[in-house]
């Protein structure tokens, strides 16, 4: 059961409204990255979930997502109210679909449940879900960048600031699996090539090394035909 509590999760001001930055902001609501794919992403893979602590996480964060996503809500709704008849208004999207958030991107391409990354593992739904904040993350840093005014650039630095959090809760709970940096989840064994690696981008030039390339993480591999048929 939900209720709505109708105060915004954090403080959201807009100093003066400007609606094409709406049309960027467009981006965290009805976006790839955006804070419904994330709430929804979320929400549905704790059912998948037997451990009630990560149930309870996933939910928590969900929720708190859903109050992200009013918070863009509200300012998409502020940097578009009382400037309809503006230049800057008949430039972008809502001059067509009308003031405030829609499911839409930046771009005007709609929603869609293909931007939702979740199974039935939940090794695999937990790092999928840190490469959803680590994209989140992405656009809101590019949001700042351009921020027209104060009050708006501290709400998204808050938002980004919680996408980390969450990525730090993610990464905490990998390791109490003892999963945040092994490779191996699920019941089909590997077989005798896991531990090689084929160095397949070569031009005759020196290859560059690294501990993913090296012993003892891994034997390189030159020649991964003539390895096969040895």
């Amino acid at each position: 059961m939900f209720f709505h509590k109708k105060e915004a999760i954090h403080v959201v001001n807009v100093d003066k409204a400007n609606p094409r930055f709406a049309q960027l902001l467009l981006e965290q609501f009805g976006g790839a990255t955006g804070e419904l794919s994330a709430a929804l992403q979320y929400w549905v893979q704790s059912f998948h979930i037997e451990d009630a602590s990560l149930k309870d996480m996933l939910q928590d964060i969900a929720v708190e997502e859903f109050g992200h996503l009013e918070m863009i809500g509200k300012m998409i709704e502020a940097h578009t109210k009382n400037v309809d008849q503006t230049d800057a208004f008949q430039s972008t999207l809502f001059a067509v679909r009308g003031a405030g958030p829609h499911f839409l991107d930046s771009q005007g391409s709609a929603w869609t449940a293909t931007y939702l990354n979740e199974g039935g593992d939940v090794v695999r739904d937990l790092r999928a879900n840190i490469a959803a904040e680590a994209g989140a993350r992405q656009t809101y840093e590019a949001l700042i960048k351009m921020a027209p005014d104060e009050g708006t650039k501290k709400t998204l630095v808050h938002l980004l600031t919680r996408e980390i959090s969450h990525t730090k809760m993610f990464m905490e709970a990998l390791n109490s699996l003892g999963k945040l940096d092994d490779p191996f989840f699920g019941n089909v064994q590997p077989d005798e090539t896991v531990d090689l690696y084929y160095n397949l981008s070569t031009n005759g030039q020196k290859d560059e090394r690294g501990p993913w390339n090296s012993e003892p993480n891994f034997r390189y591999i030159a020649d991964p035909v003539a390895e096969h048929k040895s």
